[in-house]
């Protein structure tokens, strides 16, 4: 059986050491009134709730799967009604969520470590309540306030859950293709009737009514992209008094037959004239969308710290208690056949690889959370504006960078266990399905590497790097004379610069010639999520460094991860960056015919 334990320490670490999170949310007046003891608090209480009530139904869900009746509703795997029930009565839906729909108001980063802990749990299950998350940024953001009494307080209080319907079986991420209806009804609602595919939680018997977010075209819509509308449609039209009233002609088609995430129903959705209403303003429904969208690539993301996590505690687990052949420099357990495999250079690559990529995925994660809170409640227009601009950067990357990580890592882990990795019982296995999926959805890692390249760098001339350059030099400058820091520094010193002058070659490049972004774009993400990691791991040794002395276990661990990952994860960057330069021809030579 596989086993999780919250990691609160170095979740601690982050929060209060890395970020200094309870003094600058004290700073904000929205926060002021937010102590460290409380936090403490809402850490703790959440990891009992993941270690006791959701990760248990983990395999269940896996096993089990999700099934669908004749009449199209869909019963969730043994235990998941149950526990979404306790999820709703302790009052984790509202968190994060606005004290006016009955929320507790509480810092997006928060949210986050909540949302590590239930992905390290269970990520079938944490996608019913984290797409409903998403649902409720979108109409608070741009419903009507029609829309908002009608669903904010339901979906704050977790008793209807949310959805987002895009993609259809013809147009994948390209939306601009999509043909779901809109027709306009007298009484200023609309009648949708199409097609949905690939939508997560789309039916399920944990809420007593889903509001899917679907994006639709009006009959006088333009084509392509520019001619699609959103819309809120209830699986149960609300009566007067607000409560699900009259079933809507909306319903689940089929079920998705997965690789993983068995435990959340994946549906192909049949909108046949449902009913529902504009959201935001017509032919701007991406925009709209995009609140949700966004929401979704960094839950993703966390997603994957999560699995990275739980997939590198089992591998430790296993390399402690393994006995396999001897350490190449004598026995380290004599009194045993053979030693521990956690002696082989090899293992502790592996381990180190999975450990450095939960750390940094995690410090990634929190650190765009507070900045996320710093934007939204600062009354510094400069310093709002600069967090909005570098949140638009490090977004794909979170996505793209951390999912391709956990699955590496949970690669990594089920070698570590060799064959048992692959035994189902053991768990490893399900953390690799479960783990491939994060790659895919949300946009495709290459649609987040097009989306960083094409508009976020390129877009406006490096404007948004040199955001995060910034902060890159500021550091630099500060740590840069200190010879203990000289093994983080120069070589976070280098690749900025390095950087810098790719992104310019590139774009002189694709002056010439288009493809050169396609064919740079992959490699660059993996050049720019190790620039951040780079700067994030340079900041945790710093830290790690000045506890030397502490002979405290955890600061030691801190800075041997940290010298790990610049010895041997960074220099990947560097391969990436003679990918680049060879340029587009040797992909787009070959004629199509030929295939």
């Amino acid at each position: 059986m596989p086993i999780y334990n919250p990691p609160l320490r170095d979740m601690k670490f982050v929060m209060y050491e890395f970020l200094g999170a309870e003094k600058i949310y004290q700073s904000l007046p929205k926060y002021k009134e937010l102590d460290r003891n409380t936090l403490d608090q809402i850490l703790e209480e959440a990891g009992k709730f993941c270690k006791e009530v959701i990760f248990p139904l983990n395999q269940i869900g896996d096993r089990q799967g999700c099934i669908r009746s004749e009449d199209g509703s869909v019963k969730t795997p043994d235990g998941f009604k149950e526990a979404y029930a306790k999820y709703v009565e302790a009052g984790w839906p509202s968190s994060a969520c606005d004290t006016a729909y009955g929320g507790q108001d509480l810092p997006a980063l928060l949210n986050t470590a909540l949302y590590e802990m239930m992905n390290s749990s269970n990520q079938a299950w944490t996608m019913y309540p984290g797409l409903s998350h998403g649902a409720y940024q979108c109409l608070h953001e741009h419903g009507t306030e029609i829309q908002k009494k009608l669903y904010l307080e339901k979906l704050v209080s977790g008793i209807w859950t949310g959805t987002m319907c895009l993609t259809e079986p013809h147009c994948g991420t390209d939306l601009g293709l999509l043909k779901t209806k809109a027709e306009p009804l007298a009484d200023g609602s609309f009648k949708i009737t199409g097609t949905k595919i690939f939508i997560s939680s789309g039916e399920h018997d944990l809420s007593s009514n889903i509001i899917h977010l679907v994006l639709a075209r009006l009959p006088d819509s333009p084509v392509g992209s520019k001619g699609i509308s959103l819309f809120a449609v209830p699986k149960f039209i609300p009566n007067e008094a607000g409560e699900s009233g009259e079933r809507n002609p909306v319903s689940c088609g089929s079920l998705e037959h997965k690789m993983g995430i068995h435990g959340n129903a994946t549906c192909v959705m049949n909108f046949d004239g449902a009913v529902g209403s504009l959201v935001g303003e017509a032919h701007k429904g991406l925009n709209a969308m995009f609140i949700m969208m966004n929401e979704a690539r960094l839950g993703v993301g966390l997603q994957s710290v999560g699995l990275t996590e739980v997939a590198y505690q089992n591998s430790v687990a296993y390399a402690k208690e393994r006995v396999q052949g001897r350490s190449l420099t004598g026995p380290k357990e004599p009194n045993k056949p053979a030693d521990s495999i956690i002696v082989h250079p090899d293992v502790r690559r592996m381990l180190l690889t999975q450990r450095a990529y939960a750390e940094g995925g995690r410090a990634f994660s929190y650190w765009v959370s507070m900045l996320i809170d710093i934007e939204k409640t600062t009354t510094d227009e400069k310093l709002k504006k600069e967090n909005a601009d570098l949140v638009a950067l490090l977004t794909p990357i979170i996505k793209a960078f951390i999912t391709d990580n956990a699955f590496t890592s949970t690669n990594e882990g089920l070698q570590v266990l060799g064959g048992h990795g692959f035994i189902t019982e053991w768990g490893m296995e399900q953390f690799v399905r479960d783990a491939r999926i994060n790659m895919i959805y949300e946009g495709t890692n290459t649609i987040q590497s097009l989306d960083l390249l094409g508009r976020k760098v390129l877009g406006d001339m490096g404007a948004k790097l040199k955001v995060f350059g910034k902060y890159v030099r500021d550091f630099v400058e500060e740590e840069g004379t200190k010879k203990a820091m000289a093994e983080f520094v120069d070589p976070l010193a280098d690749i900025g610069t390095k950087v810098e002058k790719l992104s310019m070659e590139i774009g002189m490049k694709a002056m010439m010639n288009k493809d050169v972004v396609g064919a740079a774009a992959v490699p660059y993400m993996r050049v720019l999520g190790h620039f951040v990691y780079a700067y994030l791991f340079a900041r945790m040794a710093r830290i790690a460094l000045d506890h030397q002395k502490s002979d405290d276990p955890f600061y030691t661990a801190k800075l041997a991860t940290a010298r790990f990952y610049f010895a041997r994860l960074l220099p990947e960057a560097e391969y990436h960056m003679k990918v680049i330069r060879s340029g587009a021809d040797t992909l787009m030579a070959l004629d199509a015919s030929h295939f």
